[in-house]
């Protein structure tokens, strides 16, 4: 048995979540699929999958197996790269995790240059607010924002700092007046944020001069979907408090009017990935282009 082949096509069935789709993937007849996944498992002694005749799983000891393989896999691939002679380009199925927001507005708009600059990459990209197990989940990188440290399993790396902007809307503040400073806040009425992580609502940051300040608003209605909850505000059903690569076309455009300009609260974007010996060559390719895209942006 060939077992980096074997790992490979482990891999390709638990990321299609279908053994057909991993062979046609492969190019490889279905029963060579099936049939190496059973002799892996026989090799092992371990039952890595299971199946049955409307889902594949994968067990707890498969997912153990599946992110030593990938780290296998990165790791000879990115070893390989670096040689003179090898081209380094990336390739294969590449799967990236960000918040919906930033997909959809900063990479989306741009990501036919980076599928042009590598054409051997399949980019499969979850557009999630709620990426919380990188290696579980099968990421090979993850954009999150906030503060992220390094840790046994996890490499930060930042992209770029971005800026909260308070907002609200022209007959928001016909009817209730424009908060003057962070203390104003008290006043006033924003639309809430829901956070399935935790449960609730998301507390406003500030840089204040005694330190970061958090304010939890007055809310009579709230959201759990960004686009839902950039439309509450153009409606007038609160301020609300959105990245600065999101108010631009709507403090252009009027819809949205900028409040407390000089209370600010600054964030970096972080692509976070499993920690290997060797960085994947798609993971550097695709730190580099949107590390590039997004100063652009932002």
């Amino acid at each position: 048995m060939d077992k980096l082949e074997s790992m490979r096509i482990f891999v390709q069935v638990v990321d299609a979540h279908s053994f057909a789709r991993a062979a046609e993937v492969l190019g490889l007849p279905r029963s060579t699929v099936s049939r190496t996944i059973k002799e892996l498992e026989s090799w092992l002694g371990l039952q890595l999958l299971q199946r049955t005749t409307r889902k594949l799983s994968v067990t707890a000891e498969g997912r153990s197996y599946y992110s030593a393989c990938k780290q296998i896999l990165g790791d000879i691939a990115a070893v390989e790269s670096s040689f003179p002679g090898r081209s380094g380009q990336p390739g294969g199925r590449f799967k990236v995790g960000m918040p919906q927001s930033l997909a959809r507005h900063c990479i989306i708009p741009q990501i036919k240059d980076f599928l042009q600059q590598y054409p051997a990459l399949e980019l499969v990209l979850c557009s999630s607010d709620n990426v919380e197990d990188i290696i579980q989940e099968g990421f090979d990188c993850v954009i999150r924002t906030g503060r992220v440290e390094d840790s046994t399993t996890l490499v930060a790396r930042p992209l770029v700092n971005f800026k909260w902007t308070v907002m609200a809307s022209a007959s928001y503040i016909r009817a209730h007046g424009q908060p003057e400073n962070i203390d104003d806040l008290q006043n006033h009425t924003a639309v809430g944020y829901l956070s399935h992580r935790t449960g609730r609502t998301i507390e406003w940051l500030f840089t204040a001069d005694d330190g970061d300040r958090a304010i939890r608003m007055k809310e009579q209605f709230v959201v759990d979907d960004t686009d839902a909850y950039i439309q509450a505000g153009i409606e007038g059903l609160g301020l609300i408090r959105v990245a600065s690569y999101l108010a631009m076309p709507y403090l252009k455009s009027g819809a949205l009017i900028a409040c407390l300009e000089n209370a600010t609260f600054d964030l970096p974007l972080s692509l976070v990935y499993p920690q290997n010996r060797y960085l994947p060559p798609a993971v550097r390719a695709f730190y580099d282009w949107s590390k590039r895209v997004l100063n652009q942006r932002i």
